[in-house]
C-alpha cells in the first residue's frame, strides 16, 4: 500500500481518536452496518480529498465497509491529525497523503496521488480534486462516474463549470443538502469558530464587538452563538434580503468599513474574496482581531496586510500581529485559514454525522442512478434528507406525530379550503 504521512507510530493515539468520535456519530454508524451487509460500493474506486480529522476517518471507515477502495488526502494543509492519518494507514489499511502544514508542493502532489488511482467517484471539499481533474489530470475521467461536493465554494465553482458545459461529469451538492445546512453550516459553524477563536485568543466574547461577514447559514449560526455569549453582533451583507433578515432577527447591519471602526472580531463567512478590503483595514479599530471560516483565505485581502504593515509578528500559535504605519495593530489568526480547523478541532463529531451520512448515501445513490445523471450538479435527494432526519431523531429518543390518511387527503384536495364547516 502507498501512502505519505507523517509518522506511522502516532497510530495509537489516532485509533482512539477515532473510536472517541465514533461515539458521537449513530446515523453514520447505522449507514456503516448496512453497507456492510449490502456492499453496494463494492469494486468502486473512491478518491477523498477532505479534511483528514478523527470524523473523516469514520466516513472512510463506512465507504470501505460498503466494499469501496478508498484513498484520502487533504483539503487543507493545516487541518490534518497527523495521529488520524496513521491509524488510517495502521489499523484500517486506507491509503492517506495528508501531513499537517505541508507546503504547496507536497499538497497538490498528494492530491495527484489520490487522482492516480483512476476513481470511480470523487469526494470534494471545495474542489480541488474536481479542479485539478479538469484542469490537467483529464486522464481520470475515463473512470469517473460521478462526484460530491460538500462547501458553498466549491459547489459554486462547479455550478459555474456546468453552465459553462464544461462539467465533465455530474455532481452531487452535498452542502445544499438541508440536513448539511442546518446541522453542519448553521449549528456546526457557529460552534466550532467560535471555538477556534477562543482557543488561539483566550479572549473573552461577552462585551466585544463581533462583525461578522456574510449572513448565510454559516453567518446565522455564528451571529446567533456570538450573541449568545455576549457579543454584540453587526453583520455586513450585500444581499438585501438577507441584510432584512438579520435586521429582524436583532442584529446591526452595516457596511463593512464603518463597522470596522467598532469590530473587535472580525469572521468572514462569504464563500467570495475580499470581504475585508482596504477601505476596511483602514477604519479598523486598533487591535481589533480577524479570521476566516469560509474555505480560502481569500476572504480576507491578506497581500493588503503584507503590502502596507511596517512590522509583522508572531505573537503566539496561529495570532500574527500587523502594525500599520498610523500606530494601530490587526491580528490574523491562523493565517487566513479555516479558524475552526486550524485553531481548533474543527465540528464536533455530531455535526459531522449527518454531513458524512449525506456523503456516503450521495456516494451509493452516483453508483446506483449512473445511467440517469449528466454533466451537472444535483441537490441531494429529498427523501434522503428526509430518512437522514428521521435517523438523527431516533438516535436523540425523539419521536414525532405522522399524518392521517384524512389529513394527507386533505392536503392534496384542491377545494377542501372551500368548504365551510357546519355546525
Amino acid at each position: 500500500m502507498i501512502y505519505d504521512i507523517k509518522d506511522l507510530s502516532l497510530a495509537d493515539e489516532g485509533l482512539e481518536r477515532i473510536r472517541w468520535a465514533d461515539q458521537d456519530m449513530p446515523v453514520l454508524a447505522s449507514i456503516r452496518t448496512r453497507f456492510e451487509q449490502e456492499q453496494p460500493l463494492q469494486g468502486i474506486r473512491i478518491a477523498a480529498c477532505l479534511h483528514v480529522t478523527a470524523e473523516t476517518a469514520n466516513l472512510m471507515r463506512t465507504l470501505k465497509a460498503g466494499g469501496a477502495e478508498v484513498s484520502l488526502c487533504a483539503t487543507n494543509p493545516h487541518s490534518t491529525q497527523d495521529d488520524t492519518a496513521a491509524a488510517l494507514v495502521t489499523y484500517y489499511e486506507i491509503p492517506v497523503f495528508a501531513i499537517k502544514d505541508e507546503d504547496s508542493q507536497t499538497f497538490y502532489r498528494h492530491i495527484d496521488a489520490v487522482i492516480d488511482t483512476l476513481p470511480h467517484i470523487t469526494m470534494d471539499d471545495s474542489a480541488n480534486l474536481a479542479g485539478a481533474i479538469h484542469e490537467r489530470r483529464t486522464d481520470a475521467l475515463q473512470t469517473i462516474v460521478g462526484g460530491t461536493e460538500q462547501t458553498i465554494s466549491g459547489v459554486l465553482k462547479l455550478v459555474s463549470l456546468a453552465k459553462q458545459n464544461a462539467l465533465k461529469y455530474p455532481v452531487i451538492a452535498v452542502n445544499e443538502a438541508k440536513t448539511k445546512r442546518l446541522v453542519d453550516n448553521r449549528y456546526g459553524t457557529g460552534q466550532s469558530t467560535l471555538d477556534g477563536i477562543v482557543r488561539a485568543t483566550n479572549r473573552l466574547i461577552a462585551g466585544r464587538t463581533v462583525v461578522i461577514s456574510g449572513y448565510g447559514w454559516c453567518g446565522r449560526g455564528l451571529a446567533e452563538r456570538a450573541r449568545g455569549m455576549g457579543g454584540r453582533v453587526i453583520i455586513c451583507e450585500v444581499d438585501p434580503l438577507k441584510a432584512l433578515e438579520a435586521i429582524m432577527d436583532g442584529f446591526s447591519v452595516m457596511p463593512a468599513a464603518e463597522a470596522a471602526k467598532a469590530c473587535d472580531i472580525w469572521i468572514t463567512a462569504t464563500g467570495d474574496i475580499k470581504a475585508i478590503d482596504a477601505p476596511a483595514f483602514e477604519a479598523l479599530k486598533d487591535g481589533a482581531i480577524i479570521c476566516n471560516t469560509g474555505h480560502f483565505n481569500t476572504e480576507i485581502n491578506i497581500p493588503w496586510l503584507e503590502e502596507n504593515a511596517v512590522e509583522h509578528t508572531t505573537l503566539r500559535d496561529n495570532v500574527e500581529q500587523y502594525s500599520l504605519p498610523d500606530g494601530r495593530t490587526v491580528l490574523l489568526l491562523a493565517e487566513g485559514r479555516q479558524v475552526n480547523l486550524s485553531c481548533a478541532e474543527g465540528h464536533p463529531a455530531s455535526v459531522m454525522d449527518m454531513n458524512f451520512a449525506n456523503l456516503a448515501l450521495s456516494a451509493h445513490y452516483l453508483i446506483d442512478h449512473a445511467s440517469e445523471l449528466t454533466e451537472h450538479c444535483y441537490d441531494v435527494p429529498e427523501d434522503v434528507n428526509t430518512n437522514l432526519a428521521q435517523l438523527k431523531l431516533e438516535t436523540l429518543g425523539v419521536h414525532i406525530d405522522t399524518l392521517t390518511p384524512e389529513q394527507i387527503k386533505y392536503l392534496n384536495t384542491w377545494d377542501n379550503g372551500y368548504r365551510f364547516i357546519e355546525g
